[in-house]
């Protein structure tokens, strides 16, 4: 995919009231953030679960993911409430990717470039953090 266009549009209201525990999630897991949407569909950067890890910016549990296309961000930490299940047809999941849709698609529209809405960044501890939680 080509890079995305940044829309910076108001932080996502979903995610950070997003109530997931820890355990919704296991290692193995494939998962995905979801940071935009491209042809009216959601897109984000597809990661695996591998292992618990403290997430700073939330001060709660979290998970240590890996990014399968490597770079200086193989690894990162993550909020549950940031990931949603692909490897599974988790109810929870499509929901709340159902409602995120629902929001985003009306704002930023169905065209074919890729846009990223920039609500993740990613801390000097490779922590991803969404901009309602810095």
């Amino acid at each position: 995919m080509p890079e995305p266009r940044p829309v910076y549009l108001p932080p996502d209201p979903l995610t950070p009231k997003r109530d997931i525990t820890h355990q919704h999630f296991r290692p193995g897991e494939h998962v995905v953030v979801l940071k935009g949407a491209t042809e009216g569909r959601l897109w984000g950067d597809a990661m695996k679960v591998i292992a618990p890890s403290w997430h700073t910016p939330t001060d709660e549990n979290g998970w240590r993911l890996l990014n399968p296309n490597g770079g200086d961000r193989s690894y990162i930490t993550a909020h549950p409430r940031y990931m949603v299940h692909l490897s599974t047809r988790c109810p929870e999941c499509l929901v709340h990717q159902k409602t995120l849709r629902e929001y985003l698609i009306p704002r930023v529209g169905t065209a074919e470039e890729a846009v990223d809405c920039h609500w993740y960044s990613v801390t000097a501890l490779n922590q991803l953090v969404h901009v309602d939680d810095l």
